[in-house]
């Protein structure tokens, strides 16, 4: 029996029909976990939304269609329990319940120095969690066709996007026209949006590769996170479900090819190499990734009746895992700016309104892309009297209670201006 895909147009009820133009307060260009976790948040608080997805959602389920697992901090995790996404990502999700930082490869035991997190310091909530991208992605799909006020159309592109007084109008590649208040850019680092709004980007390469895999191994991992510097990179090895590990390899452009032409055996060779023994036999399983890493920024989050969040706004190397939280932090961060600007009645594309999200986000995120880019410089590389400051300067960490304990709380992502949304209240 033939069945219907609902993610092709899961549409909220009485929504106009594919000729006639469909009305909204927020356009979100792309479907992906920023822009689904936003479509969820704004549906939740009253606010009807027509999201376009270019993916389609049959090809993101399938296991090969990204390899990669997200760190989701504590504070993220309230904002996807908040909008109804946890329930359908906790089966699967990892929780982290302690974080080691070291200087050289685990097999070689090369430095004294490390930094050592426990939970238990702060209470019983563990640091985050651990989720695949793909069980992210069929969350969504499992709760946004049940919301009323979402259209969600994929796969479907925007192909002309004006703007006036009264709102935006978009025109999709199939025909169908959407008029909406504001569009929120939530379609990546090659946003369209961006590029269509002529906000300038600053970006530069880091010549340096991840590589993503992940590894069955043979003892528990215990909810442990490890991360080692080495000379190519920082090397990630990072709990799953089922005594399994993710890891995020980061070697120079150079070495990537050859390593990621590996057979099967000469790869695990490499790869114990890196990660020792402490979790026993390991086996790669599925396939293999390789991502460019880069660090770009947009010169403003905001233009004319548009916004943008997560990698539209702003990319950072993944040495702190802090790419997916710092975008989750922009979507509650919206979603409360457009919530309490619906419910005053003003209008949600006001340079007013959008200006607001702009100040907030603006630091927190310039701030994060700074620390990451110079941890990255810091860490990436073998230089003598430089290794020998960064090991003390961890130790040093790992010995003073007060900078360690609000290190942790940084990497819970409960420091700073908090939105509601990552408070654990409601909008």
């Amino acid at each position: 029996m033939a069945t219907t895909d609902p993610f092709r147009e899961t549409a909220h009820p009485g929504a106009a029909p594919a000729t006639a133009a469909l009305d909204a307060d927020v356009l979100v260009v792309g479907g992906g976990l920023a822009g689904g976790a936003l479509t969820c948040a704004l549906a939740g608080a009253g606010l009807a939304v027509v999201t376009v997805d270019a993916e389609d959602p049959a090809r993101f389920l399938g296991a090969g269609f990204d390899g990669r697992a997200s760190a989701i901090a504590a504070g993220s995790q309230r904002v996807l329990d908040a909008i109804g996404l946890w329930p359908a990502v906790a089966p699967e999700a990892q929780a982290i319940e302690e974080i080691r930082v070291s200087d050289g490869a685990l097999s070689r035991g090369d430095s004294l120095f490390f930094l050592h997190y426990d939970h238990q310091a702060l209470g019983d909530e563990p640091f985050g969690f651990m989720v695949e991208n793909r069980t992210l992605r069929r969350a969504l799909m499992q709760t946004l066709p049940a919301m009323a006020g979402v259209t969600y159309l994929a796969p479907a592109r925007v192909a002309d996007l004006a703007h006036d007084l009264a709102g935006v109008r978009a025109t999709l590649d199939d025909g169908r026209r959407v008029r909406a208040r504001l569009v929120v850019g939530a379609d990546g680092r090659r946003s369209q949006m961006r590029e269509a709004a002529g906000i300038r980007l600053t970006q530069w390469s880091y010549g340096q590769t991840g590589i993503v895999c992940t590894v069955a191994h043979e003892y528990p991992h215990n909810g442990v996170a490890q991360e080692h510097f080495l000379p190519g990179g920082p090397f990630a090895i990072l709990p799953l479900r089922h005594d399994r590990a993710s890891l995020v390899w980061t070697e120079k452009d150079s070495l990537a090819p050859a390593i990621m032409a590996l057979d099967d055996d000469e790869f695990l060779f490499e790869l114990r190499r890196r990660f020792g023994d402490y979790l026993g036999d390991l086996r790669v399983v599925g396939p293999r990734w390789a991502y460019p890493l880069s660090l770009q920024f947009a010169e403003t989050y905001v233009a004319t009746r548009l916004c943008l969040v997560a990698d539209a706004a702003h990319g950072m190397h993944p040495i702190a895992g802090q790419g997916l939280n710092m975008g989750l932090r922009d979507v509650a961060a919206l979603a409360e700016v457009l919530a309490d600007a619906h419910r005053l009645g003003l209008d949600l594309g006001s340079a007013t309104v959008l200006a607001r999200y702009a100040r907030w986000r603006g630091f927190d995120n310039t701030l994060m892309l700074a620390m990451t880019d110079l941890l990255n410089r810091l860490f990436s590389n073998d230089v003598a009297p430089v290794r020998l400051a960064r090991d003390l300067g961890m130790a040093a960490v790992n010995q003073v209670p007060p900078l360690k304990r609000f290190f942790m709380r940084h990497a819970m992502g409960l420091v700073g201006e908090l939105p509601r949304l990552m408070r654990g209240e409601a909008l």
